[in-house]
């Protein structure tokens, strides 16, 4: 006689899976919903649960689009690929980095002699969606956008029921899903929280890409704790140079007390969240930190900055003030320093003046915007290099080079 109890989960998912595609009865409370919902989705499909599953990689064409594409998300898997390579080294899992649709753009190694399937599936182009592989984790993110987790027999094909995964979601600055991270295993199943695992490098992943899309947006990361500002626990929000905040991060939506995938979009003025307008937050960059208060009374710990579009130094006009990225410092530069050293042909003397450069009247761009302000800086000044950089606070360095189209 047939036991009507089972000992074990892997038992009574097993169980459930049977009934469900023999007999058709729900298996409530046995799966996830986003597992069931995953094989409803596959048998309308047509998909058949006893088939032999293939990892087939896409097209080499649409495989080199979606690297190509990819980029920023790839150089910012890259930057982590090492470290998340070494923390699973001695375990029995691996990782991977798919785009959005769920090709397969990035892998750490497989070096385990019991591995069958993972040196076949985590090759640069197979396909992990829904469509082509059925229930898995990275299937499900790239259908849901939300994080989830298949184990063994959740899996709707039965040739796989031997792995273990967990897949979390990687979202652009538009809040779009960019991309996701997925961490298997292969006959074992996970002897460690692998959904937060995965979490964390998906944030710190996530962390990474939306400061490289942020050109010319002034980052500001913010947390209860400083020592949590360069974790993938860090709060981050991009504001442009009218103080709009165009993203924030799923932790600072959090902290904020919202929903974390609640869009990209209407968030209101930083000096809103921060009470503190855009040329307040500029000067507190590079290592330097403030404490503000959030509209829900919590005293967060703030730093900012600032990148260029070409990646390069670059002065921003904000107000009455300029805004240089890779400037640490808050305050104007002292007089002897390097960085405030005009050319030997202009710094003969320690109040050289120079001819104001001919002010446009409708500045083109941000650098047009910085030669403006300059110019009409140096006229209040009669043309005084050294008052002229004290009031806008820089160096009489970068005002020469301003001057002189550097």
């Amino acid at each position: 006689m047939q036991s009507l109890f089972f000992s074990t989960q892997a038992e009574r998912i097993a169980r459930a899976r049977q009934r469900y595609f023999e007999e058709g009865e729900l298996p409530s409370g046995i799966v996830s919903e986003a597992v069931f919902q995953s094989w409803a989705r596959c048998l309308r499909l047509k998909q058949d649960p006893r088939a032999q599953l293939e990892f087939q990689p896409v097209t080499a064409s649409r495989a080199q689009l979606a690297l190509q594409k990819n980029r920023h998300l790839r150089d910012a898997w890259l930057a982590d690929a090492s470290e998340l390579d070494a923390v699973l080294g001695a375990t029995h899992c691996s990782a991977m980095l798919t785009d959005s649709s769920g090709v397969l753009i990035g892998a750490t190694g497989s070096r385990r002699v019991h591995e069958k399937v993972t040196p076949v599936a985590h090759r640069i182009g197979v396909n992990f969606a829904e469509e082509a592989l059925g229930t898995t984790a990275p299937g499900i993110v790239a259908r849901t956008g939300k994080p989830a987790s298949v184990q063994g027999a959740e899996h709707f094909s039965e040739s796989v029921n031997f792995m273990h995964c967990a897949a979390a979601p990687i979202r652009d600055i538009h809040g779009n899903l960019a991309g996701l991270l997925d961490m298997s295993s292969e006959g074992m199943a996970f002897n460690f929280d692998a959904a937060s695992v995965v979490g964390l490098y998906a944030s710190s992943i996530e962390n990474r890409l939306l400061v490289s899309q942020s050109t010319e947006h002034l980052i500001v990361r913010f947390q209860i704790s400083p020592a949590l500002l360069d974790t993938p626990m860090a709060c981050l929000m991009g504001v442009d140079m009218q103080g709009r905040i165009v993203w924030r991060n799923a932790a600072a939506s959090r902290l904020l007390g919202f929903a974390p995938d609640g869009g990209q979009g209407g968030f209101g003025k930083v000096d809103e969240i921060l009470q503190s307008s855009f040329p307040e937050l500029a000067s507190v960059r590079g290592g330097t930190h403030s404490m503000m208060r959030l509209p829900n009374g919590l005293l967060v710990h703030v730093r900012c900055e600032l990148q260029a579009r070409d990646g390069h130094r670059q002065v921003f006009a904000v107000g009455k003030r300029l805004y240089e990225p890779a400037l640490v410092a808050t305050e104007a530069p002292p007089a002897d320093g390097p960085e405030d050293r005009a050319p030997s042909h202009a710094s003969a003397q320690d109040d050289a003046t120079i001819s104001p450069p001919v002010e446009s009247p409708e500045p083109a761009s941000l650098r047009d915007a910085d030669v403006d302000l300059i110019a009409k800086t140096l006229k209040e000044c009669g043309g005084n290099v050294s008052a002229a950089a004290r009031k806008l606070r820089v160096s009489r360095g970068l005002i020469y080079r301003r001057t002189q189209g550097t």
